[in-house]
């Protein structure tokens, strides 16, 4: 996994770019540009971020550029979160177990 991912999916316009492309069999840019009031240039760059993060693939037609998300990079994304999700739920189901060792100890010293 690419490590500016996390920096390309910090910032909400990106975010929101990306859920646009997951709703949309590809999007050309233009129609991105229409939904946000920044310029242009602003949403390229956000475009190029996310290209360069693999979060996003384009495709040339004419003189469009189609966006599509990479649905590869966001399963791969999702595999590392959920391994992540699976640690710290053991790390607090061991510590819950510790807890409530250490309530039983202080139950029975009373």
């Amino acid at each position: 996994m690419p490590a500016d991912i996390f920096s390309a999916l910090a910032d909400p316009t990106r975010r929101k770019i990306l859920e646009m492309l997951a709703d949309h069999d590809g999007y050309p840019a233009s129609d991105i540009h229409n939904q946000f009031h920044i310029s242009p240039q602003a949403i390229s760059q956000h475009l190029k971020i996310l290209r360069e993060a693999n979060l996003v693939h384009v495709e040339k037609k004419a003189q469009q550029r189609i966006y599509r998300i990479n649905t590869g990079s966001m399963a791969e994304l999702e595999d590392w979160l959920h391994s992540m999700k699976q640690r710290w739920s053991s790390r607090l189901d061991a510590l819950d177990a510790v807890l409530k060792a250490e309530m039983e100890k202080l139950k029975n010293q009373t």
